[in-house]
């Protein structure tokens, strides 16, 4: 039959057992020190489809303590385009200072960047799109992405970088459209691979790729 061995506090033997195993009284717990890759995470992606609360989970990333800096990519050229960003800038707290840049995203960031604690770009999508949309090639789109996680990487200040995730849906029958699609994913893939974490948010709760 098995025996529980017991030693008295402070005998030989229970010593050599404590050193062994560690306190005797109290299991070693782990270190509460955040990991190396999560220290050092200084850009993350949030992805989503529509309305899928990525902006929101974004904004939670960035901490009650400013300065921080929304980056809007979004051009108010409709009634309903400008109702959704007055509602977007609402939900800000005063330790966000909004932004308004289409095109110029890594210019900005180039010159002012330093001065915020974290920068949230939301959304890289309209950015593609406002690109596209003064004529620019794919080619040089590209080029201005690399541009653009070049001066992330530049500046001092944590990045969040807000993206739709556009193909989980059907398979549209404008070549436009289709490409555009293949551009976003494209662009995706590539600040995702530069990022130090990926989240997919879906239905307001975000998963962790990476």
């Amino acid at each position: 039959m098995m025996r529980c061995l017991y030693w008295p506090v402070g005998s030989p033997k229970r010593r050599a057992n404590q050193n062994f195993y560690g306190s005797a009284m109290s299991p070693r717990r782990p270190s509460r020190r955040p990991s190396a890759r999560r220290a050092k995470s200084r850009i993350i992606l949030v992805l989503g489809g529509a309305a899928s609360g990525k902006s929101e989970a974004a904004l939670r990333l960035a901490g009650p303590r400013g300065p921080h800096a929304f980056v809007a990519t979004g051009q108010g050229l409709d009634d309903e385009m400008i109702l959704r960003i007055d509602r977007h800038r609402a939900t800000r707290s005063p330790v966000w200072e909004t932004v308004e840049e289409p095109i110029e995203v890594e210019a900005w960031i180039a010159k002012h960047g330093s001065r915020y604690r974290t920068i949230l770009l939301d959304c890289v999508t309209l950015w593609l799109s406002n690109l596209i949309g003064i004529g620019l090639s794919e080619a040089t789109v590209l080029t201005r992405v690399t541009s653009l996680l070049r001066a992330m990487r530049a500046t001092a200040a944590r990045i969040v970088i807000v993206s739709n995730e556009l193909g989980l849906g059907l398979v549209s029958m404008e070549p436009t459209t289709r490409a555009f699609r293949d551009l976003a994913g494209r662009v995706n893939q590539n600040i995702a691979a530069e990022a130090e974490e990926v989240l997919f948010v879906v239905s307001g709760m975000p998963l962790r790729l990476k």
